[in-house]
């Protein structure tokens, strides 16, 4: 099995995966996983309660969603630093707060007064928790999520609008060029396919593994 930490006492932690809805992070994560012998936290979809209910009327569950997931994120990232493990998460927890929760106060899905409640959490949340090591933020265009998200074909996300991955699209490249809390890695994966490719397999895990080696510069 291949390792990602060298000998000295640096140790690598959380690898986290960033992207928007179809953008192939799982996938990902479960590659790497793999190649390097990481533990995986996935995104808590198949447990949550609210993901459904959402997708079926987003301002009567919004706020709730979008707490449910801070909260389970913030579980996953106490446990990552508390923990001796490398671990590879799927989303992350700056998603939900730069991505999500404003793209759905702006659009009048979620109240005002909600978002300010979640926003001074979140701030609360992210000043006792340690960035990733390297965030991985994958690329996509709107048909490639389009694609991905039909070939899995989760009924819950039938309902997703174009409209609404072009803004969080938009949301996503403005957060990600001027993000500044760690070492980051950006991946365009409008012509990738590493769940199918191994060519492609293969180059994204060289990609990972010289940003990995930069930490120790």
């Amino acid at each position: 099995m291949n390792s990602a930490l060298p000998s000295d006492k640096t140790v690598i932690k959380h690898i986290a995966i960033a992207g928007n809805i179809g953008a192939g992070k799982t996938t990902l994560t479960e590659l790497l996983a793999r190649h390097f012998g990481w533990d995986v936290h996935y995104e808590d979809t198949q447990n949550n309660p609210y993901l459904s209910d959402f997708y079926m009327d987003m301002k009567r569950w919004s706020f709730n969603l979008q707490v449910f997931f801070l909260s389970s994120r913030y579980q996953q990232m106490l446990k990552i630093q508390q923990g001796n493990r490398t671990v590879v998460q799927d989303r992350t927890i700056y998603e939900d707060a730069f991505i999500f929760a404003p793209n759905l106060a702006d659009m009048g899905l979620m109240e005002r007064r909600d978002f300010e409640n979640y926003t001074h959490l979140f701030q609360s949340i992210v000043s006792q928790i340690k960035a990733p090591d390297l965030m991985i933020y994958l690329k996509a265009s709107i048909p490639t999520l389009v694609d991905h998200i039909q070939a899995r074909g989760r009924d819950y996300e039938g309902s997703i609008s174009l409209d609404y991955l072009k803004r969080l699209n938009e949301r996503y490249d403005n957060w990600i060029s001027g993000y500044g809390e760690g070492r980051l890695l950006v991946v365009n994966v409008d012509h990738l396919d590493f769940q199918n490719n191994k060519e492609h397999s293969a180059k994204v895990i060289e990609m990972v593994h010289g940003e990995l080696h930069g930490l120790f510069k």
